[in-house]
């Protein structure tokens, strides 16, 4: 049996000099991310207060500014929509391509779109539903937090499809083939045995394409536009937290400033949340 002893000096340093390279490496990719989470929080911290939560903007240039309660309403609002859109079908697009199409010519050929929309940039998904929706008057030709649902939906699609593909091509042949054999029509074997055994990678991959879909702020603009008032119609204009970060960041107020910094602290936090449920649901498919 071969001892660390008996490795010859040469691999044992060439060893040794990867680790240390990959080390560096690590802590050097872990600096931008430590400095931004650093001045989030410094710059964020001092936004942060009950009337931040509970009171709306109120678009007064002196005086006082509001929170952003109708931003992180509008932004909840809008991309559960999007979630209940693409999730169903980003699943029910990998269920095709697993079960179903696998080595089919159209089955590779919604496998290759599906990797190209994962590369298209979000501001075009964005002009994509502005230019159907809104400017050419067929969903009544103006702004609406549907159509920034419907945006978003379009780009947490092919995260979901991708990551649900790959979730459920690692359930084992063997329970769809046992449950097969015993009987069992294929819709129900999908149903009943590959999805309950896929469902916390499925839930990962969800919890991130929602993640994405949370942090854009091209499609939103295009599509949902700003308000200030707290709105539960997705039929009309609807505030959302990138949004507002983008009108407040770009104003001489000090004010609007720092409120922006808290609203980008609010939306990195409703993520850390996104992540940390994705997480636990990846754990729990390993136990």
């Amino acid at each position: 049996m071969t001892t660390l002893a008996a490795v010859a000096p040469g691999r044992r340093r060439k060893d040794a000099t990867a680790r240390f390279v990959i080390g560096v490496a690590t802590l050097i990719a872990l600096v931008p991310l430590v400095l931004v989470i650093f001045f989030l929080f410094k710059k964020g911290i001092g936004a942060i207060s009950a009337d931040f939560f509970t009171t709306d903007p109120t678009g007064n240039f002196f005086g006082d500014q509001g929170g952003v309660r109708s931003a992180i309403v509008g932004t909840l609002e809008i991309v559960g929509l999007a979630a209940l859109i693409s999730i169903p079908l980003g699943i029910g697009v990998a269920l095709y391509l697993v079960e179903y199409g696998k080595a089919s010519r159209f089955a590779l050929a919604v496998r290759y779109f599906v990797d190209v929309m994962t590369g298209v940039p979000s501001i075009v998904f964005g002009l994509f539903i502005y230019i159907t929706l809104v400017v050419s008057g067929f969903g009544g030709g103006s702004f609406a937090g549907y159509k920034g649902s419907f945006a978003l939906a379009l780009l947490m699609l092919p995260v979901v499809a991708r990551s649900a593909e790959v979730v459920l091509s690692l359930v084992p042949d063997a329970l769809r083939e046992a449950a097969l054999a015993l009987g069992a029509p294929r819709w129900k074997v999908t149903f009943k045995i590959v999805l309950p055994t896929a469902l916390p990678g499925l839930i990962t991959g969800s919890m991130l394409a929602v993640a994405r879909g949370m942090g854009e702020t091209a499609p939103l603009l295009f599509t949902a536009a700003a308000v200030n008032g707290l709105s539960f119609n997705l039929g009309e204009r609807m505030n959302s937290l990138p949004a507002q970060i983008f009108a407040d960041v770009t104003s001489p107020n000090a004010d609007l400033v720092q409120r922006a910094w808290g609203a980008a602290l609010t939306l990195v936090v409703f993520i850390f949340l996104l992540t940390l449920v994705a997480r636990l649901a990846q754990r729990r498919s390993r136990i």
